[in-house]
């Protein structure tokens, strides 16, 4: 299993910002954030699934235009996994005919360009001989983290998190735990503000 970092900023404007988003392997995105942009038409073509922790739109920006890029240039839809809170914030606000087209009814019901697949605490997805398991997190919206288990070791990504006291028992009980990637916004001085969505909007605001 093969990871690559395609944003880990939480804003752009600079050569090396992108928003957050993972590709793993060739057909696996978690999260999709602008970084998925860098990505050519052949290699958003070959993505088959993308895993969301949460809805803020430094994760998925660029998800509205995947599916526009590469419906034409694919045979089967590309499967939104997320949980039911997820999934029901950007079918109202983002796939919902005003922001975007709801591509789960593009060209039609029965042959869509993209389909969701709700997920939930706990649950694994295997994707081949790869395991991906949702994992908890805390934060202004509902969130969730995921372990990224190759079969010879694992990869955790918290998503964007607070203090989880949920989150440590599960991780020390992952036995072949080899990265952890941990979402670091706010210093420890400002370890408030990630828990006020009218706080942290102002904060974002006045770091751009």
């Amino acid at each position: 299993m093969k990871v690559r970092i395609l944003g880990c900023s939480g804003g752009i404007g600079g050569r090396h910002l992108r928003t957050t988003s993972m590709l793993v392997d060739n057909d696996i995105l978690i999260d999709a954030g602008t970084g998925v942009a860098d990505l050519s038409l052949d290699e958003l073509a070959t993505i088959d699934h993308v895993f969301l922790t949460h809805s803020h739109l430094d994760h998925i920006a660029s998800l509205p235009l995947l599916i526009d890029s590469v419906g034409d240039l694919r045979a089967n839809p590309v499967t939104v996994h997320a949980t039911a809170a997820t999934l029901d914030i950007i079918g109202r606000h983002i796939f919902n005919w005003v922001i975007w087209p709801d591509f789960r009814v593009i060209p039609s019901r029965e042959q869509p360009l993209m389909q969701y697949r709700t997920i939930a605490l706990g649950q694994s997805v295997r994707l081949g001989e790869r395991t991906i398991t949702v994992l908890p997190a805390e934060h202004t919206v509902p969130a969730v983290g995921y372990q990224l288990d190759s079969g010879a070791a694992s990869l955790v990504f918290t998503g964007d998190t607070t203090v989880n006291a949920a989150f440590w028992p599960v991780i020390n009980r992952i036995a072949n735990l080899r990265y952890l990637l941990i979402e670091t916004a706010f210093p420890n001085s400002e370890r408030s503000l990630p828990r006020s969505p009218n706080t942290c909007a102002r904060a974002c605001w006045q770091r751009s």
